[in-house]
């Protein structure tokens, strides 16, 4: 089990021996833009750990964010974390942003665009074209979501990175519109570049677990109509991120980036109640389709997560009982009409 947060972010930071390898064997600095939303600070401390394992203090980490929280910048700092505060979506020249030889993009925005969609597009699609005119130079990985497919049914797999999109809800239409404009960087500027369609990162502090945990704990309804999910540790997803860096080309590389688990929504749930002593509240009944992502290549290529499912949801539930840190960010994985 994890104990507190120290515990849980050293574990989140921890750098694999070939991550150390793929850092180390590469040159100039790494520049992480949007470095402080959920996945961002650890993914900068454990860059800055695999570069310093690897003997490399020539190369820095430089988070690049508004930071609108300072304990978040001064715990970087500690980590070895160079930051930056630049507001991507104001008016400074992006010529003012440092100088990178590999880019890792982590801007988005996805929930309370319903009503007002043009900031959405602007955060998910227009900053994307900027930040690769900028760094045309660069290596680039760059997440987006599994969210551009369609729903497939759960026997399927999944989607794999051959499938034809299929984007539901105008978040979902401009993260294409981020890898559209990526895409066409690449193609002008022959900017190698890594494109990746994320589904579900999970930590013990938010996540889908966290959501379904905090439910059962509380006795609020879940409904299951969501079906089934993906989830993936996110100690593995900022590693491969990292390491994509090194598949990145031209051509453009897309990779799906998940657990090998379908999950059930009500197993889970269940699974969830049992650990807790408290019976699910579910509703609804499951739908014939659901958001699913096959990472399949992903694997073979960066080896399986570290931490999978049932490990996960251990931890999960003995993180909510004990009463540990929970942040207020739901996933909101239920929707399915893409309105979030």
């Amino acid at each position: 089990m994890v104990a507190d947060e120290t515990e849980l972010e050293q574990l989140l930071s921890t750098p694999s021996p070939a991550l150390v390898a793929d850092l180390c064997a590469g040159d100039g600095d790494l520049v992480v833009l949007g470095a402080g939303g959920k996945m961002g600070p650890t993914l900068c401390m454990l860059a800055a750990r695999a570069l310093a394992s690897g003997g490399r203090p020539d190369r820095s980490v430089i988070a690049v964010s508004r930071w609108t929280d300072d304990a978040v910048r001064q715990r970087l700092g500690a980590a070895g974390v160079r930051t930056v505060a630049f507001d991507l979506l104001g008016d400074r020249p992006y010529d003012e942003l440092p100088d990178a030889a590999d880019v890792v993009f982590m801007v988005g925005a996805k929930f309370g665009s319903a009503g007002n969609p043009a900031p959405l597009w602007q955060t998910n699609a227009v900053v994307a074209g900027l930040a690769a005119r900028r760094y045309q130079g660069s290596r680039i990985a760059c997440f987006s979501t599994g969210n551009v497919y369609p729903f497939v049914g759960p026997a399927s797999g999944g989607a794999t990175e051959r499938d034809a999109v299929g984007p539901v809800g105008e978040y979902a239409m401009s993260t294409l519109g981020r890898e559209r404009v990526m895409t066409y960087a690449a193609q002008r500027y022959g900017t190698p570049m890594t494109l990746i369609r994320l589904n579900y990162a999970v930590e013990l502090r938010y996540g889908v677990l966290a959501d379904i945990c905090t439910a059962v704990r509380d006795g609020r309804p879940i409904d299951v109509g969501a079906g089934y999910v993906n989830v993936v540790w996110q100690g593995y997803a900022n590693e491969v991120a990292l390491r994509s860096l090194t598949i990145a080309t031209p051509e453009v590389e897309i990779l799906n980036l998940t657990g090998p688990e379908t999950l059930s929504v009500r197993a889970l749930a269940e699974a969830a109640g049992d650990d807790l002593g408290v019976a699910p509240a579910l509703t609804g009944s499951e739908a014939e389709t659901a958001l699913l992502n096959n990472a399949a290549r992903c694997h073979e290529l960066f080896g399986v997560p570290d931490v999978l499912a049932p490990t996960l949801l251990r931890w999960q539930t003995d993180w909510v009982r004990r009463g540990g840190v929970l942040w207020d960010k739901p996933t909101k994985f239920q929707v399915r009409d893409g309105q979030f």
